[in-house]
């Protein structure tokens, strides 16, 4: 039995940057954080010539070629599995299309536990390329790469995306105090529904192809926050950060007319009268997770239960993509 975890991840500014349509010309930048939720992949060899996957739904094939499941269908492909014999099943501490990338969580757990089969070792630089060319390359998903290379890598990681494809990757060069205060005062609320991101990336992405200047100009300011944020947060200024988490989810919002709702719009309202300095909607928008900074917790839960959203408590995590069990 093989079972790896991958985490799944927030945005701490520059978020949307990294789709190819944007930085294969201009360049992305962001700054993303693991947190201690995850998506689970086992791996184990059965007693029967048939494969059989687990996820929301089970399929039991007869060859990789019938697998529905597109991303466990092509990473098998990838790594030249024909997998007969093998159990893949799947588990997530937070459901699909929440905001906080399940979906690159859930392949780079994928490929890591097929090179696990395969004894084959992978630096998380590697694993994340893998996850990106499936989703992004194979099978056409109008996706950046954030959340398979911050997954990949774990902690509080600056991604910068260069026209080239490259990827460089370093750690945030933040302060203890600083960290244990931002894990502190970041707090996340549900909305209650999920969404799938796929629309609100489409039209990013393709206005982006076809140089529309507005979606042009709102990713260079996003971009530029991004850089901005990485300076406040090693600064250790907080509150500029929390400021900058303000402008951003302008800058969101005006993207897209679905990038928000009057739901969401009266919570972060509520939430910014209760004492929160700055807040954004988690991943492309129109559901899935809140996510405020405050200096009054105490304020901001009382008011956000009281409008009937769930806090999810979290701490970061810095081991990423890892084999827990093998």
């Amino acid at each position: 039995m093989i079972i790896v975890r991958s985490p799944l991840r927030i945005s701490l500014g520059g978020g949307g940057t990294d789709l190819p349509s944007y930085y294969r010309r201009y360049g992305g930048f962001l700054i993303a954080a693991a947190i201690d939720k995850y998506i689970y992949i086992s791996v184990h060899q059965t007693f029967v010539p048939e494969l059989i996957i687990k996820y929301s739904k089970m399929e039991r094939v007869g060859s990789v070629d019938q697998i529905q499941h597109p991303i466990i269908r092509e990473a098998m492909r990838l790594l030249e599995l024909e997998g007969s014999g093998l159990e893949i099943t799947s588990m997530a501490d937070i459901p699909a299309g929440t905001g906080l990338g399940s979906s690159g969580s859930f392949t780079t757990a994928l490929l890591k536990a097929l090179h696990t089969y395969k004894k084959q070792l992978i630096h998380p630089a590697d694993l994340a390329a893998q996850a990106c060319d499936i989703e992004i390359n194979r099978l056409g998903e109008p996706v950046g790469k954030q959340d398979q290379y911050i997954a990949a890598f774990g902690g509080l990681t600056c991604f910068r995306f260069n026209p080239n494809d490259s990827v460089e990757a370093w750690p945030l060069r933040i302060s203890s105090e600083t960290l244990y205060n931002l894990e502190d005062n970041l707090l996340l609320f549900f909305t209650g529904y999920s969404r799938s991101a796929g629309s609100i990336l489409k039209e990013q992405d393709d206005r982006s192809r076809q140089s529309d200047k507005a979606m042009i100009d709102n990713l260079h300011f996003v971009r530029e926050i991004g850089l901005q944020s990485q300076a406040a947060l090693e600064a250790g200024d907080l509150r500029e950060f929390a400021r900058l988490m303000n402008v951003h989810w302008q800058q969101k919002k005006a993207r897209s007319g679905n990038m928000s709702n009057s739901d969401i719009d009266r919570w972060y309202d509520l939430a910014i009268g209760s004492g929160a300095l700055g807040g954004k909607m988690i991943g492309a928008g129109g559901g899935g997770f809140l996510m405020f900074y405050t200096e009054d917790k105490a304020a901001l839960r009382r008011a956000m239960s009281e409008a009937g959203l769930r806090e999810v408590r979290f701490r970061f995590d810095f081991e990423g993509t890892k084999v827990v069990i093998s």
